[in-house]
């Protein structure tokens, strides 16, 4: 599939504007370091809706070695792994319409894109998703072990904070494009906020319908990456269990 930029109406372009511009009022404070430096690395605009192949893609290649390829929405866990440890981040090419901005059954090009991308700027978060993914596809036909990685790559990739020097940000694309949830997420005395932790992850459900009870806070991008071999390790000895 390819994104077919013609098709995005002026409304669309309006919608995206009204998004980014309403999320970035926001995250100076809140989201990590390292997402704020992707954004501008990776060249997202509010007046222009990204277009993969001539915006996103050459600053990609050249920051990473990562490439951002469109997708059909939601696709089978196989082809979403071979993706992502091929180093293409599958991202969908529709948006949502105006009376959609706050809440969505599935992700939309705003959260894929404008959520994710900025984090692929990072090169151990980059290593995490690839070495994450080829574990994936060890046990792709295993419905235990991709529930497990699932519920890792949730509270990660989707919903994961992180311990930086002025305090607690975000780095889940879940949360960062989200308003509600990136406000809930770091301030609310709801839920709990738990260390990161291999085995807990695992074995963690998650919640697709309303805020997170919990979340999983990391140190640093390389404690992801250097946990992969933990990872691959845990859970073969909770399949064999």
């Amino acid at each position: 599939m390819t994104q077919t930029y013609a098709n995005y109406t002026a409304d669309d372009q309006a919608v995206w504007k009204l998004l980014v511009e309403r999320q970035m009022a926001q995250l100076p404070g809140k989201a990590s370091q390292a997402y704020l430096d992707g954004i501008k690395a990776t060249g997202f605009r509010a007046d222009r809706i990204p277009d993969f192949e001539l915006d996103l893609n050459p600053r990609l290649t050249q920051l990473t070695g990562w490439r951002v390829s469109a997708v059909d929405g939601l696709i089978p866990n196989r082809t979403f792994f071979e993706l992502m440890a091929n180093r293409h981040f599958p991202a969908t090419t529709w948006l949502r319409r105006r009376d959609q901005l706050d809440y969505l059954p599935e992700p939309d090009m705003f959260h894929d894109t404008f959520g994710h991308v900025p984090m692929l700027s990072n090169q151990a978060f980059c290593d995490f998703l690839a070495a994450l993914s080829q574990i994936a596809l060890r046990f792709v036909d295993h419905e235990e072990a991709i529930d497990m990685i699932s519920r890792l790559y949730w509270y990660t990739v989707e919903f994961g904070l992180i311990e930086e020097n002025d305090g607690l940000r975000i780095y889940g694309g879940g949360i960062l494009s989200s308003v509600g949830e990136t406000t809930y997420s770091l301030y609310s005395d709801q839920p709990r906020r738990l260390p990161y932790q291999v085995d807990t992850l695992l074995r963690t459900p998650y919640i697709i319908d309303h805020y997170q009870e919990q979340y999983f806070v990391i140190q640093s991008y390389d404690q992801l990456y250097h946990s992969v071999p933990e990872i691959e390790a845990t859970l073969e000895g909770l399949l064999v269990s």
